[in-house]
């Protein structure tokens, strides 16, 4: 879903421009401004994807916004809407990639033509098959290779060198050595089932990976890579250049434009290679000396996630100390602990029916020390999530004697991982759940208010595209409708009991302006809301 704001400081124009795009079938999560400052605020806080603005405001015009978008998010594209002949804006307008001018003489029929043709550059943006293809050479590389290596070394546990500016230049890495980091991972496990191998998996991941690297490009420095566990990751500084500091910018973060850069990267994984990648994003930079403890926290951060986790990108405070290391004690167990953590269901258990086959040709020392190998992976998961109440026989984890025979007692082992799993996807489906609930109630107590899925998401601290998705799977309707739906329940409530004018009713629904009240209401219940009392008196007179 790509995100639309509308700009311009006359209120009627905004709002009717607000209601007819509402009505067309463009799949669009539509934001409103009634000047270049709010407008503003919007760009600081989340992706916007296209703008439709008046080129003449007072304060902050269209011209400034085009500056300032174009640099921040450099695949927005911009529709300019104008009723003045300025020949020196329009010149610069045309002149500028990606931005379309339109008179407003020129009518809605326009205007949604041109808002969709800006969703169709969109689309063919996001479709970089070619670019993939042509990058794949410089996956092939040694010097490419020898930096994922050197920082997997870094990832898990070892301490940067005193030299770690003259490895940066060694290795022709474009990261500044005395600057901190951000980090964001990407998880693969949601498409296990179409990545059935470790060549698949390696292979999307690179995918993915370079497909990143063209959209983050620019704004931030980056260096993408694939971690020991077969995920994408991704090391990103801001760049230089892209420095707030004049008053139009102020309050602006560099936190927003990753998120909305990872909803389109998710996007044109999807559209591109049909592939679904999960994002978790270290919210603020990160110490070299650091890297590995906010790698660990954020594999830890993955586990708490609500619903299914697609499609999500997933900000975790680092503010609080990050925890110590849990390694498992044995390297065999790696793998088991990765895919347990992760939820990858099948390629746990594919690994363990592997490591348990050894059962025909090893002797009992080797089958002692794999039972409590296991026995660990899942004692610690167990712990680490509180759970011991919430399966059966945690306690015979730790007493492999009380099986006949190790079959019996792998079977024991393999039972127990499965009803992780389950305790794990039911407990994400209770999350999910409470989240929209959460949202509803939030809804109700608001309608009076902006209930823009951007300021939703905000307050249930979900991205808006996960959120739009959520809802839509849990409750079977768009959010959209779901919001106009009370907002008509409340306002028929209000008119019948006849104690506020139609204005204040329009008001406390969040429609300040009467007449698109009265448009909204019309459209839904095909009166006016003066008809709509009057026929609701006459019906208690009869009664």
């Amino acid at each position: 879903m790509y995100r639309l704001l509308i700009v311009d400081d006359e209120e009627m124009i905004t709002d009717g421009l607000y209601e007819i795009l509402a009505g067309c079938d463009l799949d669009l999560d539509l934001c409103k401004a009634y000047s270049g400052r709010e407008a503003l605020s919007w760009l600081h806080q989340t992706r916007v994807d296209i703008v439709l603005s008046d080129i003449r405001m007072p304060g902050i015009d269209g011209m400034q916004l085009l500056s300032i978008i174009k640099r921040n998010w450099p695949h927005c594209r911009l529709i300019f809407l104008t009723g003045y002949s300025d020949f020196d804006s329009v010149y610069r307008a045309i002149q500028t990639p990606d931005v379309q001018y339109l008179l407003k003489s020129e009518g809605y029929p326009k205007v949604i033509q041109a808002v969709g043709q800006a969703v169709a550059e969109l689309d063919d943006s996001l479709r970089v098959n070619g670019l993939i293809q042509r990058a794949q050479e410089k996956l092939k590389t040694l010097e490419v290779l020898a930096r994922g290596e050197y920082f997997r070394h870094l990832l898990h546990g070892a301490s940067p060198a005193p030299s770690l500016a003259a490895d940066f230049l060694k290795l022709n890495i474009p990261l500044d050595a005395d600057r901190p980091i951000y980090l964001a991972q990407g998880d693969l496990s949601r498409i296990s089932s179409a990545v059935s191998s470790y060549a698949n998996r390696h292979e999307s991941a690179m995918a993915i990976m370079l497909l990143a690297e063209s959209l983050l490009n620019g704004q931030v420095r980056s260096l993408g890579m694939i971690d020991r566990f077969g995920d994408p990751l991704w090391l990103i500084q801001e760049s230089a250049d892209r420095a707030y500091g004049n008053e139009a910018e102020e309050g602006a973060s560099v936190l927003p434009y990753l998120v909305g850069q990872f909803e389109l990267i998710q996007s044109s994984c999807s559209k591109s290679l049909d592939l679904s990648v999960a994002v978790t994003l270290a919210d603020r930079p990160c110490d070299w000396t650091k890297l590995s403890g906010t790698y660990d926290k954020m594999k830890r951060q993955r586990q708490i996630r609500t619903g299914d986790g697609a499609q999500m990108v997933q900000t975790v405070n680092m503010e609080a100390s990050c925890c110590a290391k849990e390694r498992s004690p044995r390297d065999k167990s790696d793998a088991l602990s990765v895919h347990l953590d992760a939820g990858r269901r099948d390629e746990f258990l594919l690994l363990f029916d592997e490591l348990t086959q050894s059962e025909r040709d090893n002797g009992a020392p080797y089958l002692l020390e794999l039972y409590y190998t296991i026995s660990l992976v899942l004692l610690s998961y167990v712990n680490r999530w509180e759970l011991e109440n919430q399966v059966s026989g945690v306690s015979a984890l730790m007493r492999h004697d009380e099986f006949e025979s190790w079959k019996e007692a792998f079977a024991f082992l393999r039972t127990t991982a499965m009803a992780l799993f389950e305790l794990r996807s039911s407990g994400e489906s209770n999350r999910a759940a409470e989240a929209i609930l959460k949202v509803r109630a939030y809804i109700e107590g608001h309608l009076d208010e902006d209930l823009s899925l951007v300021r939703l998401a905000g307050y249930i601290h979900f991205n808006p595209s996960y959120l739009s998705r959520l809802f839509k799977q849990e409750c079977g309707v768009n959010l959209s409708e779901y919001i106009e739906a009370a907002r008509i329940e409340r306002a028929k409530e209000l008119l019948r009991n006849d104690e506020l004018k139609v204005l204040e009713v329009g008001v406390r629904v969040g429609y300040e302006a009467s007449q698109s009240f009265t448009r909204f209401f019309k459209k839904t219940m095909g009166v006016t809301p003066v008809e709509y009392r009057d026929a609701s008196r006459t019906v208690r007179e009869i009664r």
